[in-house]
């Protein structure tokens, strides 16, 4: 008994010593790393974990594969079938507490919230999103890239994250959605874009800056963005900044998943482990449905249903729209979503307004004559468009 006692005594001792060296205390989180895929080969994204296995002392990386020696725990898999069967079944029994992998088909609902540091300030911001479809109907999509980025940057430590919109087709009447969730009392909140006109639509001045925490945007956007900052140094055949295009969000999702692409180098993979761990040991998922479940509780559903009636209803009334005599228009006003230009147009017409739509230096407007201007913007302020 007393052998066993020392024995024990002994053992805790060099856990101890262990940790104190490491700084690492408890439980570490396991992140799985698969290897197939890079246009780079299996041994630039086995350097990737690698280096975060010796950056992270909190971390355990797992890498799934084959064809290389390495002194991190390997799990065979021979092509990119097998090795996301093993990562999912690792992920669902908890042998792996987050993944990170290249090729992953994501089902509709869930995209990924990208994670870049931006070369103005040096300042990392989340871009929601970079991958996946959160919605077939792009502004219900960019609403919900909202609240699956809110979640992320919550799991990440920002208790209240501040939230830009990019200014593409859209960001108006994600705006107003947004802020109609806020005054319903979904917890939300918006940064100013650096430019001096202000605003939360951001330009590409606020992208280079990092001026919000959040930049949102549709997938697609955010794709080619996640590109531009990860290998803009590089000549874009090699991403060598920032730390992936992250981890699927969306209602329903129940793994943690990080996404890389086939030109990530090293210092991207190694960044994108640290990430999935960060999201893991932030609770990403009870995030996610703590958002989800506060924004339905603001109307969610019923702004989202409102857009699509919105859209039948404005393409009825636009085929009995009768366009008044022509004025010369040398009065405009901006701040107009591009996707709702020709309506707003339409709207004042209906009023007996002449009216055309234009793009001004802050984006889109629409102009009239200078005597209809003031009567105008309260028809437009009443209808929503401003």
């Amino acid at each position: 008994m007393e052998k066993m006692i020392k024995q024990t005594l002994r053992d805790t001792f060099e856990e101890i010593a262990v940790a104190l060296e490491t700084g690492s205390f408890g439980k570490k989180t396991r992140v799985g790393l698969t290897l197939l895929g890079s246009e780079h080969g299996p041994q630039e994204l086995l350097k990737g974990a690698e280096m975060a296995q010796n950056q992270n002392a909190d971390l355990e990386v797992v890498v799934i594969g084959h064809g290389v020696k390495t002194s991190l725990v390997l799990v065979e898999a021979d092509d990119d079938e097998k090795a996301h069967q093993i990562m999912d079944t690792m992920l669902m029994s908890g042998e792996l507490d987050a993944a990170v992998t290249l090729h992953y088909n994501f089902p509709i609902g869930i995209s990924t919230v990208g994670r870049v540091i931006t070369p103005g300030m040096g300042k990392e911001m989340l871009i929601g999103t970079t991958t996946g479809t959160s919605d077939t109907q792009r502004i219900a999509a960019m609403i919900k890239n909202t609240i699956g980025s809110v979640a992320t940057a919550k799991a990440l430590g920002m208790p209240d994250p501040k939230v830009g919109i990019l200014n593409i087709e859209g960001a108006r009447v994600v705006e107003k959605s947004l802020k109609k969730l806020q005054a319903a009392g979904y917890s939300i909140s918006f940064t100013e874009s650096a430019r001096a006109d202000g605003g939360v639509v951001m330009r590409g001045n606020d992208l280079l800056q990092g001026v919000p925490d959040i930049m949102v945007m549709d997938s697609l956007t955010g794709n080619v963005m996640m590109k531009m900052f990860s290998a803009y140094s590089t000549g874009g055949s090699y991403e060598s900044l920032g730390f992936g295009y992250g981890p699927g969000v969306g209602e329903g999702q129940d793994r943690i998943i990080g996404i890389i692409s086939r030109a990530s180098g090293a210092p991207v993979v190694a960044n994108a482990i640290r990430y999935m761990a960060s999201c893991a040991q932030g609770n990403l998922l009870g995030m996610i449905k703590n958002e989800f479940e506060a924004a339905k509780a603001a109307g969610l559903k019923e702004i989202l249903d409102s857009l699509v009636a919105s859209e039948k209803s404005v393409s009825a009334q636009a085929k009995e729209v009768v366009c008044p005599p022509e004025k010369t228009c040398t009065a405009d006003i901006p701040g107009i979503e591009i996707l709702d230009l020709e309506d707003a147009v339409h709207e004042l017409w209906k009023a007996g307004i002449f009216a055309s739509s234009g793009m001004g230096c802050t984006g889109p407007i629409v102009m009239m004559a200078e005597e209809d201007y003031e009567k105008s913007k309260v028809i437009l302020h009443e209808k929503g468009y401003i």
